[in-house]
């Protein structure tokens, strides 16, 4: 199975660094004036301007999630994925997911790395250095998507890597792991309608936006932060600094996703590492000294990155059904990506921060602490009932095929806690 996994780390990593290094180099100039002269400040967005981009970008990067969660079934994936990137320039999920979002704090590691080198580059053929920054981590982006085209494959019974040994072995792992639909699925309306009666999609939406704004108000800001910090007036220098978090942050989150893989104890991850975070931004908030700012950094990095994967991983555990758990996802995704019009518009008490740093804290105390909380002990508590059989009377009269088709509301599906 080692061709699997290399042909998966391959597609993963050239479209996950991609769209994540573009989401950071949004971020890379948060201080508009930072590294210009007077001449060039002039050109440059305010504050205010800057902030109202964000707020539009996460508006539409928003809203089309779900859409393009149902494109991506009914165009496949070998097609969409390259056209969006190159045209907008279960037991192993978990890791797997965390493998794809280390790519984003790796992004976020190697964004900073190169910032700090494209800085360099200010003057040439007349453009700013961050307009550089903008152009070479585009060209990245529609690269890999070029190469996606030979990279993603669309199901497992038609990956042209694999043998026909490796294709049964894949299907037959997928249903093991309470997928059923591991094979084709014909797209009906009532998975949409089955999605959005689902508490656990409204409850997944809320634990999700408690580590969402922050991962973005943390992406987007961390060179102000650190620059605010005093110990050197350089952008370049501030971007060298935002590399050890976001590395502490990579692997933490690889580390997470094999732990909630061998325990199936998603929720009791998400808490844990949550504890990161609230202590990180608690420093942040709680101390006027650099070097414990900078320490609630690395905590506040360890404290988000995880929880993305792993709260990802664990709706897509619970939720059986391809069509259904695209719906699911996508406005679990969605609605958290919603939440980084508020991360844009809360950093603007120089240089402390409290009001972002605040917000911060409680959306990761109400709604991630919280939420993980609350959804751990219902799904421990659904699970009793359909250990004791209390749910059996669900599939009488069915036949085998309706019974399949109640997905996750089989009363045999456990859900991962």
């Amino acid at each position: 199975m080692s061709s699997v996994n290399e042909e998966k780390g391959q597609s993963r990593f050239s479209s996950g660094d991609g769209s994540a290094l573009d989401t950071a180099a949004i971020g890379l100039p948060p201080d508009p004036d930072a590294h210009l002269n007077n001449e060039e400040k002039a050109a440059v967005l305010s504050t205010s301007q800057y902030n109202m981009t964000l707020t539009i970008f996460f508006i539409s990067y928003s809203v089309f999630e779900p859409l393009t969660n149902i494109m991506l079934k009914r165009l496949r994936p070998s097609v969409f994925i390259p056209i969006i990137m190159v045209g907008w320039g279960a037991s192993m999920l978990g890791m797997g997911f965390a493998i794809f979002f280390s790519a984003a704090a790796v992004s976020g590691s190697f964004g900073g790395l190169l910032a700090a080198a494209i800085e360099l580059m200010d003057g040439i053929r007349g453009r700013p250095g961050w307009a550089w920054i903008f152009i070479l981590e585009g060209l990245f982006t529609i690269l890999a998507g070029i190469v996606s085209f030979f990279l993603v494959h669309d199901f497992p019974d038609n990956a042209r890597f694999l043998t026909s040994d490796d294709r049964v072995r894949v299907v037959r792992r997928l249903k093991l792991d309470q997928q059923s639909s591991a094979e084709h699925e014909e797209f009906r309306m009532s998975y949409f309608w089955s999605a959005v009666r689902d508490w656990k999609m409204w409850l997944g939406m809320v634990i999700y936006m408690g580590c969402d704004m922050p991962l973005y108000a943390f992406s987007l800001f961390l060179p102000s932060i650190i620059k605010n910090l005093g110990w050197s007036s350089s952008v370049v220098h501030s971007q060298l600094m935002s590399v050890p978090p976001y590395a502490a942050a990579a692997i933490l989150t690889i580390l997470i996703g094999y732990i909630a893989d061998r325990t199936h104890a998603r929720g009791l991850c998400n808490i844990a590492v949550s504890f990161f975070g609230i202590a990180g931004f608690s420093m942040l908030l709680g101390s006027d000294r650099p070097g414990v700012q900078y320490a609630g950094t690395f905590l506040g990095a360890m404290g988000i990155y995880p929880c993305i994967s792993n709260t990802i991983s664990w709706m897509a555990n619970n939720i059986e059904g391809v069509y259904k758990r695209g719906v699911v996802l996508g406005f679990v995704i969605g609605w958290g990506n919603l939440n980084g019009i508020v991360s844009s518009n809360i950093f603007f008490d120089s240089p402390r921060y409290f009001v972002g740093h605040g917000l911060i804290l409680a959306y990761m105390v109400v709604f991630l602490l919280g939420g993980s909380l609350i959804m751990t002990i219902l799904l421990r508590r659904e699970n009793s009932r359909r250990i004791r059989g209390e749910r059996n009377g669900w599939t009488a009269g069915l036949s085998d095929s309706e019974i399949e088709a109640l997905g996750d509301r089989r009363p045999d599906f456990l859900y991962t806690t």
